[in-house]
């Protein structure tokens, strides 16, 4: 079969053939549809990411929509190395894939499922989330972003603050639910300044954090600097890293503070939290659409797709 294969942890992936996949007892075999280019495979791809195994050649993607032989679409979530999605065909372990509802074409599913799983289980599975709670998100411009500000509105958040770089992105939030915004372009200072009066003015229950680094930092000490009357318990959800890898947590902020720190991701939830999430997404989505742009792609051009950065678009590989 034709499929994406990566050689090397330092290149991108290549278009080449690669041996079909052969369902072992409990699988299915999947005609795949369409693949997500999401920031998870792009650091299993060059051995980074947590889960990467570090063996090669393998092929990437960990989630695609598909068909199975009977006709069926469904959206289905894979790590058996190594067989990814990112080719014509992949494979499905019973019970762990989603009959896709009507009204939610094969292409959107893809793109959406992974950015809107995230937010969506970090509130609901992670953060234990209840209608009426503020939300603060950092890293709201990008896709994964926008998508939890458009999330937490329908499940009910009472004040969505979007933090964000690109002023453009912070401006259209607002229409799409966010009732505050902050520019994380600020020096370290003004930042910590921004989120405090966020915190004195009007609380924060919630934080999805998509960045980590020095936004997070920049958070943390608003959430415990002097003369600030206590916050209350503030979640604070770690969700991605795409500022930094690390921070310095000063011992004291989490003396002084309410602040709960929690991890939303594969591990930190469980995979039938992970599809219960996606499941509840995709019939929101079937019935009033998120606004999202999907790129779709075909796969034999991942080579010059793969290293470009993603504007305002989720990449969708068809093979």
């Amino acid at each position: 079969m034709n499929a994406a294969v990566v050689t090397s942890f330092s290149a991108p992936p290549s278009y080449a053939t690669f041996d079909d996949p052969e369902p072992a007892e409990g699988q299915l075999l999947v005609n795949v549809t369409a693949a997500g280019l999401h920031q998870i495979v792009r650091s299993l791809a060059s051995g980074t990411h947590y889960g990467s195994t570090g063996q090669l050649p393998f092929i990437p993607g960990v989630d695609a929509t598909g068909r199975l032989e009977d006709g069926t679409r469904i959206y289905f979530g894979t790590l058996q190395p190594p067989y990814g999605t990112f080719a014509e065909k992949a494979l499905a372990t019973k019970g762990m894939y989603i009959t896709l509802p009507d009204g939610l074409d094969e292409t959107t599913a893809a793109g959406i499922a992974n950015p809107g799983m995230s937010s969506w289980a970090a509130l609901k599975a992670r953060a234990k989330f209840t209608a009426g709670e503020s939300v603060l998100i950092l890293g709201a411009t990008g896709i994964a972003g926008k998508l939890s500000v458009q999330i937490a509105k329908r499940l009910g958040a009472s004040r969505i603050v979007a933090a964000g770089r690109n002023p453009q992105a912070l401006e259209e939030l607002k229409s799409l639910g966010a009732d505050e915004t902050i520019s994380l372009t600020q020096d370290h200072d003004a930042l910590v300044t921004a989120f405090r009066d966020e915190i004195a003015g009007h609380g924060v229950d919630l934080v999805l954090d998509y960045l980590w680094g020095a936004p997070a930092e920049a958070f943390l000490a608003a959430v415990a600097q002097k003369g600030l009357k206590h916050a209350g318990r503030i979640r604070f959800t770690q969700i991605g890293n795409m500022a930094a890898p690390t921070i310095t947590l000063p011992a004291a902020i989490l003396r002084s503070s309410g602040l709960e720190l929690l991890g939303s991701g594969f591990g930190s939830a469980s995979m039938d939290e992970i599809f219960q999430a996606v499941r509840e997404f995709f019939e929101i989505a079937a019935k009033t659409p998120f606004a999202v742009n999907i790129k779709a792609v075909p796969l034999r051009d991942i080579e010059s797709v793969w290293s470009a950065p993603e504007r305002d678009a989720r990449v969708v590989f068809k093979p």
